[in-house]
């Protein structure tokens, strides 16, 4: 019944003969892709400072002289990048003499003899630190929440392991668990052994650390602390008892006091600066998120105003994008077509 509705299948094809499907041509070896290089990194990081100037800068410079409406514009940018008032006001001082002196009259020129002068100004920043000097080499770090401490740290380990060095960390922030808790990720991360406590004192979970650096012969201690606003004093004597509690250890440390600084605050990093180096004598900088900030002329500030080494800047979220800070390339960085 209903026989009429029932498809008949379709006559098998008739057998071909097989084919054999035609040889793909030749293909030229294909070349990896070589990652980017920090410096060309710096150059990505910088962008968003060199849009806020860069552009601009080339048409302040377009009319090939060094007058005084060249000069009023250049400083209303370098105020507006962050470089702040002492250090525009020496910039601009540096670049007059140098119109006088070398007779600028190209773009090519004033833009060259104002880098020219920043570099000089950021020079004595850059200072890389040795951590051969003792064994461990104890690194107390400490900064504001949400400056990039506790991701710095995780950094640095990587950065002192390709170096060749053994590194231990110290989950000093018992304040927060999730400071401890993201420590002891990176630790894992870099099959780096962390010292922790559920919670109680900052300073002996340090010095643990410390004695257990001693005597496994680690070279490279990092300390984290907890982070801390410079207004909360209570908490700035906090960590200068940590401080404290490290040389009964470590007669000779702190070796090495890192002020973590955000770039994305601007003049405020020079506050935190002179407050955390009155608390616990800050001997080094580590400058985070140029990447994300048009503000990374506060590098200049710095210097003019609390001139501190600056031991390493990060411009990314990668493992591998805090380096150690290299005036030249990033004050190239900064004036890059």
């Amino acid at each position: 019944m209903f026989s009429f509705l029932k498809k008949t299948p379709p006559p098998a094809p008739a057998d071909v003969p097989a084919v054999a499907p035609a040889a793909a041509p030749p293909q030229p070896d294909a070349k990896p892709t070589a990652a980017p290089s920090w410096r060309e990194r710096l150059f990505q990081g910088l962008a968003r400072t060199r849009a806020q100037w860069g552009g601009k800068l080339k048409s302040v410079f377009a009319r090939g002289k060094v007058d005084d409406e060249l000069l009023e514009e250049l400083e209303t940018l370098l105020l507006t990048s962050d470089v702040g008032i002492e250090a525009t006001t020496h910039l601009l001082d540096e670049l007059k003499k140098a119109a006088k002196r070398d007779k600028l009259d190209t773009p090519e020129s004033i833009q060259a003899a104002l880098a020219d002068a920043l570099h000089r100004v950021l020079l004595p920043l850059e200072q890389p630190l040795d951590v051969s000097t003792h064994s461990p080499y104890v690194i107390m770090i400490a900064g504001v929440n949400g400056a990039g401490k506790t991701t710095s740290i995780g950094k640095l380990a990587k950065y002192f392991q390709s170096q060749g060095k053994s590194v231990l960390l110290a989950a000093g922030d018992t304040f927060r668990a999730a400071a401890r808790e993201q420590l002891q990720t990176w630790g894992e991360r870099n099959n780096v052994t962390v010292i922790a406590q559920e919670s109680g004192d900052p300073a002996a979970v340090i010095f643990d650390a410390i004695s257990a650096a001693k005597a496994r012969g680690i070279d490279v201690v990092l300390a984290d602390t907890a982070g801390r606003l410079p207004t909360q004093l209570h908490l700035m004597d906090e960590i200068a008892k940590v401080r404290r509690v490290i040389q009964k250890v470590e007669p000779e440390g702190p070796h090495e006091t890192l002020l973590v600084l955000d770039a994305n605050i601007g003049q405020n990093a020079l506050a935190q600066v002179r407050a955390f180096d009155k608390a616990i004598n800050v001997t080094g900088l580590v400058l985070t998120k140029l990447d994300g900030t048009a503000k990374g002329g506060v590098v200049a500030a710095i210097a003019r105003q609390c001139p501190k080494p600056i031991r390493f800047i990060g411009v990314g979220e990668q493992i591998d994008d805090l380096r150690p800070f290299v005036a030249r390339d990033f004050v190239d960085a900064l004036f890059a077509q």
